[in-house]
């Protein structure tokens, strides 16, 4: 209960304090190739549910049109101009404050992952993710906008291994822990650092 109603109200002030960001955000999405502002992505919730992660749109139109669903890679092509940006700066991710208002999300907990994913594997093979160990223990909590995975896990890393940091998280989860990972993710923001961790 006490989480939820952080989450609310930290929610609710960040909602009412990155407006003006919001405007902005938006006119230059318009402006770089006059595609839609906002993504919506299926996602699993707490207790396997699945919810529409909001996000501000950081990739061309379509950008799974032939590829199909396939997780950005470093100087993705697939990526605009101003998606650049607002992904080094996770700004990109500002709509998923009101993911975290209504509860379908927490600020702290495991990334929600989209339903039916696989992991490509290095010999060819690709791997669902909720045949590695870990899954399913992710869905006991709301997923979060960042996390331990998401501040220590470099993006290239394999599945196996993010969903044993979840794990951890689950074990050491409370109110200060999860204010050092909110801090910690505040920092990464200002030096516009999410694109290049090298951590884990």
């Amino acid at each position: 209960m006490i989480k939820r109603a952080f989450d609310c109200a930290l929610a609710a002030v960040g909602l009412v304090v990155s407006s003006p960001f919001w405007i902005a955000i938006a006119a230059a999405i318009k402006i770089d190739d006059g595609g839609p502002i906002f993504y919506r992505q299926a996602r699993v919730g707490l207790g396997g549910r699945l919810f529409d992660a909001l996000k501000f749109r950081s990739m061309v139109p379509d950008a799974e049109a032939r590829s199909g669903p396939l997780q950005a890679a470093e100087r993705d092509p697939r990526v605009t101009r101003v998606g650049r940006l607002l992904r080094a700066t996770a700004m990109d991710e500002l709509p998923q404050l009101w993911n975290i208002f209504v509860g379908d999300m927490s600020f702290v907990g495991p990334r929600p992952l989209r339903p039916g994913e696989v992991e490509a594997r290095g010999d060819g093979r690709f791997v669902r993710l909720d045949e590695i160990p870990g899954y399913e223990a992710r869905h006991s909590v709301r997923p979060g906008l960042t996390g331990i995975t998401q501040v220590y896990a470099a993006r290239d890393i394999d599945r196996a291994r993010k969903f044993r940091l979840d794990r951890l998280y689950l074990k050491r989860a409370g109110f200060w822990f999860d204010l050092r990972l909110i801090l910690m993710s505040f920092w990464i923001t200002a030096r516009g650092g999410w694109e290049r961790r090298d951590r884990v």
